[in-house]
């Protein structure tokens, strides 16, 4: 029994060191001289370092996708190495979940601030209509993955729990403010809040997941202002009428 209890010690306390000196080596990286030439540095944060490491890799796999995205490129740009990033994300593949997992949580934790019900059941809708048309524009990144996904047919979607429950709580807002709509008299029977979503999905995503070719086709700028805003109402408009009796 001793000798079980000193190897669960042992190994306690190795994982723990060794947790120390991969973040030493991570922040010793990043205590370049000022231009007095003393050092800067950064405390042991290992929430910090990996948030660091999924912003640089968010652009990195939007950007190449999956395939094309490098881990020595992460590293360089994070100030990091391979053994740090391998080590709090286990494989490239696992880096690339965990960036699509922050994706989704933080587009679903925005909008779970924006309390649909305490609006009115047409201004609810309006606001997420036009909360997800803004998110889109202003996360191009996030497009891209969600596009990079289903180039890889949601392979690595489907291993992810987490976002299967953050999209559970997504269709709930929509269901929830649909059925006090109908109870209401404001909005037609029969329709599916997964169908609702996917519209809203359909016709904000393509705004910027298409603009680069149907910019060019029709020699129109999709992300111009004015563009952006006549879009963006006739949107909602487009919505709403669908729901409404």
């Amino acid at each position: 029994m001793k000798e079980v209890c000193l190897l669960a010690w042992l190994k306690s306390a190795y994982s723990s060191a060794y947790t120390c000196q991969m973040n030493q080596l991570v922040h010793s990286a990043n205590d370049v001289p000022t231009s007095a030439g003393k050092p800067t540095t950064r405390t042991n944060d290992p929430a910090r370092t990996m948030a660091g490491i999924l912003e640089v890799a968010t652009a990195e796999f939007a950007s190449k996708g999956l395939s094309g995205a490098r881990i020595d490129e992460i590293a360089a740009a994070t100030r990091t190495s391979k053994r740090m990033i391998y080590y709090y994300f286990n494989s490239k593949e696992g880096l690339y979940l965990s960036v699509l997992e922050e994706a989704y949580r933080r587009m679903r934790s925005i909008e779970a601030e924006l309390q649909l019900g305490d609006l009115p059941p047409e201004a609810a809708l309006r606001r997420l209509v036009e909360f997800t048309f803004d998110h889109h524009f202003s996360n191009q990144d996030y497009i891209r993955l969600v596009m990079s996904e289903n180039m890889q047919r949601g392979e690595y979607l489907a291993q992810s729990k987490i976002i299967q429950e953050l999209n559970v709580t997504a269709i709930d807002a929509i269901r929830q403010l649909y059925d006090r709509g109908v109870a209401e008299g404001l909005f037609r029977n029969g329709l599916d809040a997964i169908d609702i979503h996917a519209s809203i999905s359909a016709l904000t995503f393509f705004n910027v997941s298409n603009q680069h070719t149907f910019g060019l086709i029709f020699k129109h700028d999709p992300a111009a202002e004015a563009a952006r805003a006549l879009r963006r109402s006739n949107i909602v408009e487009m919505i709403v009428r669908f729901v409404k009796r």
